[in-house]
């Protein structure tokens, strides 16, 4: 692959003989969704041999390949000086710790107040374009009501090398949370499909059939009377996953509403989880760099109120 600013060059190998277009360069830009680059294709953005191709032209050998990345649209969402408490930040990445009841990208009934917002106000529009107008240089999400670290690219390299290192599953990714009940295991591994609940399309759900593989490696960090307080570390990461598989476990998060009791004694906002610890391979240098989020105050009063 030889790249040119947001000109990007492949040449087709023979491991990748007869496969379909668009799979092909998701694989090679795993930064890129599959319907991101049909539109791609469809717009004229790429070419094969010189020509245009359909998403499900099949490549031959020695395909010459050439990908435009589109000029990044100037998303129609206002920047807002909101404080961001940044664990790491350089001119590709930067990693902030997120507080309670922020929405990570707009949404409806989100327009405002968001981390999108904040990051546009704080990096001065120098963001990755990739995953749309609405999500300048936005990853990964955490939920609303989890906190804790957050990455955000500020280009289109940065943004496709730290796709790909989610992809792989190479990026580090570990969650404190509370617990109901005692685990029986001190350590362990749920490992089963997450898909979209048959019934209610709100929630997440483990599938017997359909979904997608989630991992997650739990250690118990300190029982705490009838709650166990956790680490988690995520392999993968679907929608909703620790809260799912703890569930799924028996052992929902506590102040999850969705997928734990109703109501809580702690008159919590939303689960206690926190993503703590984040590292990944810099997206310029290689470097290994880890990020370490304190926990929020609201989670250190509750441990101290269970102790």
């Amino acid at each position: 692959m030889n790249e040119d600013c947001n000109k990007f060059y492949f040449v087709i190998t023979e491991e990748s003989e007869d496969e379909r277009l668009d799979k092909c360069l998701g694989a090679l830009m795993e930064g890129l969704s599959r319907s991101y680059l049909q539109k791609l294709l469809n717009g004229g953005n790429i070419t094969v041999n010189g020509k245009q191709k359909k998403p499900g032209y099949r490549v031959r050998t020695d395909d010459q390949i050439e990908l435009i990345l589109p000029p990044v649209s100037i998303p129609n969402i206002t920047p807002e000086n909101i404080p961001l408490d940044i664990l790491y930040e350089d001119r590709s990445v930067i990693v902030v710790n997120k507080p309670k009841g922020m929405v990570v990208h707009p949404a409806p009934g989100h327009y405002t107040g968001t981390l999108v917002n904040a990051l546009l106000f704080h990096c001065r529009g120098e963001l990755s374009g990739i995953n749309g107008i609405l999500r300048p240089g936005i990853v990964h999400r955490i939920d609303k009501d989890t906190t804790g670290s957050v990455i955000a690219c500020k280009n289109d390299r940065a943004h496709a090398c730290i796709a790909g290192q989610l992809k792989q599953h190479t990026i580090v990714r570990m969650y404190h949370a509370i617990v109901h009940g005692i685990l029986k295991e001190d350590e362990g591994t749920v490992h089963t499909m997450i898909g979209r609940h048959p019934t209610d399309r709100k929630r997440m759900s483990v599938l017997q059939n359909g979904g997608k593989e989630a991992i997650t490696h739990y250690k118990v960090l300190k029982y705490l009377g009838s709650y166990s307080y956790i680490e988690c570390r995520l392999e993968t990461g679907r929608t909703h996953q620790i809260r799912v598989h703890m569930a799924y476990l028996g052992h929902p998060l506590v102040g999850d509403v969705v997928y734990g009791p109703k109501s809580c004694p702690f008159h919590l906002e939303g689960q206690t989880l926190h993503a703590k610890v984040l590292g990944f391979s810099h997206p310029e240098t290689g470097e290994y760099i880890e990020t370490d989020a304190p926990l929020p105050r609201y989670f250190q009063e509750l441990l101290i109120k269970m102790h």
